[in-house]
């Protein structure tokens, strides 16, 4: 098996959710005491978050693509980033390094794909429900993505303010409950959850469409690509 390098840390909740995702898959796949060979670099999410906010994500590109080219040099054989938002810069990092990069929204439209679906809702934050390169990559892929039309601030508030920070409150899970239960009136067939925190609130179990967790999807994605 390849060794899996792991752009972490935006926020480390969800990275850690990847690295039990990953060994979880590995060991199904593989049997006995098999583990994913993992190189995480866990970031400082607090100067990717002002990058964010302040626009510049030629600067957070920068930054996140010298840290695949570290993990390029230390051994890993193929590159994963644990965010939605931040493959924005995906371009950037696919252009510094030399081995496979595996972007987190083509998992995802192949597994909705396969399940027949079409239409499907986008929840994230605002970066990405609001800006084209997740999008886009989606209708290239032919589905049509849908997010809500309102209350995008509150949704993206709830990521940073309080899933980032390990905070799950009961209220915030009924405002997306409300966000998917909407975008469903407006024909979505499925529901993206395109933050990789947001699986925290939302599953099968409480949500009016069914799920696709990208976190789940795109780890078990590194591991398909580690094993290639």
């Amino acid at each position: 098996m390849k060794t899996i390098g792991l752009i972490g840390g935006m926020s480390w909740e969800s990275t850690a959710h990847y690295y039990r995702v990953l060994n979880q898959e590995t060991a199904t796949r593989l049997g006995g005491l098999h583990s994913a060979p993992v190189i995480v670099h866990s970031v400082d999410f607090a100067p990717i978050a002002a990058m964010q906010s302040a626009g510049d994500w030629d600067g957070a590109g920068n930054e996140l693509a010298t840290i695949a080219r570290g993990l390029e040099r230390a051994g890993a054989d193929v590159i994963g980033l644990a965010t939605n938002t931040m493959h924005i810069v995906a371009e950037q990092i696919t252009a510094a390094i030399s081995v496979p990069f595996v972007h987190i929204a083509d998992p995802t439209s192949e597994a909705l794909l396969s399940d027949g679906f079409e239409t499907v809702g986008l929840l994230g934050t605002r970066f990405t429900m609001e800006m084209g390169f997740y999008r886009d990559r989606l209708t290239d892929r032919g589905l049509t993505s849908l997010i809500p039309e309102v209350d995008r601030t509150n949704l993206n508030g709830i990521i940073y303010e309080e899933l980032c920070l390990g905070i799950v409150r009961e209220e915030s899970r009924r405002i997306y409950v409300t966000a998917i239960e909407r975008l469903a009136a407006r024909g979505a067939e499925a529901v993206i959850l395109g933050c990789t925190e947001i699986a925290m609130l939302i599953d099968d179990s409480n949500s009016p469409l069914p799920v696709y967790d990208t976190t789940d999807l795109h780890a078990k994605a590194l591991v398909t690509a580690a094993l290639a």
